[in-house]
């Protein structure tokens, strides 16, 4: 992060982290407590820490958004494990090698809308993906197809997990909690597109369809590609039927299959509710 602005008289901190660690070798400076508190690991990864480090982990990201310039978001949630095309025999199930087209759908669509990007300097609609395999990959890819930018919010996973190599260095973010990650997809929102996934594109799809639909979050375009994926797993009508969501709620998003037709979704959504029978997918 950039220090160049401060205006304060006082000593830089990172000039005493590294006097700290110049000091002799005692008793006493070798004991937990004289660790500078910011410099203490130890510490900071305490139990009682954690209201610190969610403060801290909201704070590095927005900074950084802020520091590139980020001004707005294209939001691109989607599985891990959806292979390329030219890899869809080495997927687990023939279900894996059939979806592996919404790879290349997610790379265009990441390559049209960074296209609009680069126009206002790569500041507003940067593509954000979580930065892993799959349909992150593809969408980071797209961007740098396109010769513009885009963002990865990478998470620490039990398993091996890195940023994929299309991922904007300086914009290359890692989490510990869930919840600020997906804060800071939604933060700049401009619009989603939802791809088919697992338990984490799942995750991520309902919270954001419920901060809008209780109005915890504006109404931005809404698009899930893979009209027969997301109702072979999830029955709409039937949660509407129940009256445990009203009928409205159901054109809170859209079906879409390609990358254009997401991209005109975008140019001609009204803001305020479209109806379904004048849109595609119904």
């Amino acid at each position: 992060m950039k220090d160049e602005n401060r205006s304060h008289p006082f000593r830089d901190s990172h000039e005493d982290r590294e006097a700290s660690h110049q000091i002799p070798d005692t008793q006493q400076t070798r004991a937990p407590a004289y660790r500078l508190a910011f410099d203490d690991t130890d510490f900071l990864c305490r139990d009682e820490l954690r209201p610190v480090r969610l403060q801290l982990e909201l704070l590095k990201t927005e900074m950084g958004m802020a520091e590139y310039g980020v001004e707005s978001t294209i939001v691109l949630f989607g599985g891990a494990r959806i292979p390329e095309p030219a890899n869809k025999d080495r997927a687990r199930t023939k279900t894996l090698s059939d979806l592996s087209k919404y790879y290349d759908e997610a790379r265009e669509f990441a390559r049209l809308m960074t296209l609009r990007s680069k126009e206002n300097g790569n500041r507003q609609d940067v593509i954000v993906t979580g930065g892993g395999p799959g349909v992150m990959e593809a969408g980071n890819r797209g961007a740098v197809d396109a010769g513009g930018v885009s963002i990865g919010l990478n998470i620490v996973l039990p398993h091996e997990q890195a940023p994929n190599i299309y991922v904007t260095p300086e914009l290359c973010f890692n989490f510990h909690y869930f919840a600020i990650r997906k804060m800071h997809f939604l933060m700049r929102a401009k619009a989603l597109a939802v791809f088919p996934g697992g338990f984490g594109t799942l995750d991520e799809m309902f919270e954001s369809l419920t901060l809008i639909q209780t109005g915890r979050m504006e109404r931005v375009p809404f698009l899930l590609f893979g009209e027969d994926f997301w109702r072979s797993i999830i029955n709409w009508d039937a949660l509407a039927d129940a009256g445990t969501i009203s009928a409205d709620d159901l054109d809170l998003f859209r079906f879409v299959e390609t990358a254009q037709d997401a991209v005109d979704l975008i140019d001609n959504w009204d803001g305020a509710g479209q109806k379904r029978s004048a849109l595609p997918g119904r």
